[in-house]
């Protein structure tokens, strides 16, 4: 089952400390350290350790918190980490999540607290998932693995965002859309009702999809176009 972290916590007792590392220690890494200390402040409890990457950074803490190492440091790790992959890139976050092959690793889906997610509304969320502040969900939702919804976005009834799907801040997307793995749309893009969008398509920001779009693709503009050489 996967894992979900929102801010409804028992009231039974304190929520027990769990490690995470960071994945990733550019922008996004330092908007995910800020989406879970949101989270511990409604009562998570993360006890986060520092900041991984392949690429080490030019110094050695990150906000405040050390660099820790590389991919392969997580695989060597010999207890239980949740690790959020914080990479904007759809390819690239997909690429680093298959080099991750430790069984003491795991992928929690982050939702911000402030994100409406009541039971009924029927929102299904994928491992290793991160969801920022002020997007809005309505019903009948599925993200697949390591979705990434930036500052908000929205997601209308019935939409399928597969794995590795990339929205930037203030991406629309309309009920019953469908998004093929590893689609990236850029700040501000929307795709409208119902229209579906091929594995691995970029979406330009600002662009408005109001067709089908194959798979593979870049398209960009009102209404949004194929770029040509790119299908």
């Amino acid at each position: 089952m996967t894992e979900i972290f929102f801010p409804d916590y028992a009231a039974d007792g304190p929520t027990p400390t769990r490690p995470i590392g960071i994945l990733g220690a550019g922008g996004l890494g330092r908007e995910v350290l800020v989406l879970l200390r949101q989270l511990n402040e409604a009562g998570a409890n993360w006890d986060v350790r520092g900041f991984y990457d392949d690429q080490p950074p030019t110094a050695p803490t990150i906000a405040g918190l050390p660099y820790l190492g590389t991919s392969a440091d997580l695989n060597a790790t010999t207890e239980p980490l949740a690790v959020a992959v914080a990479v904007g890139s759809s390819h690239n976050r997909a690429a680093v999540v298959a080099r991750l092959t430790s069984q003491q690793l795991s992928f929690p889906a982050l939702v911000h607290p402030g994100v409406g997610r009541a039971a009924y509304q029927r929102i299904n969320f994928g491992e290793g998932c991160i969801i920022q502040q002020g997007c809005i969900l309505t019903c009948d939702i599925t993200l697949g693995r390591f979705v990434l919804l930036n500052l908000g976005c929205t997601v209308g009834h019935d939409a399928v965002l597969e794995d590795f799907c990339s929205l930037m801040p203030h991406v629309n997307i309309g009920g019953a859309a469908q998004l093929g793995a590893g689609t990236y749309l850029g700040t501000n893009a929307t795709v409208i009702h119902a229209v579906q969008v091929g594995a691995g398509a970029t979406i330009g920001a600002g662009a408005v999809v109001v067709r089908d779009l194959p798979a593979g693709v870049t398209a960009v503009g009102v209404p949004a176009r194929e770029l040509a050489g790119k299908s």
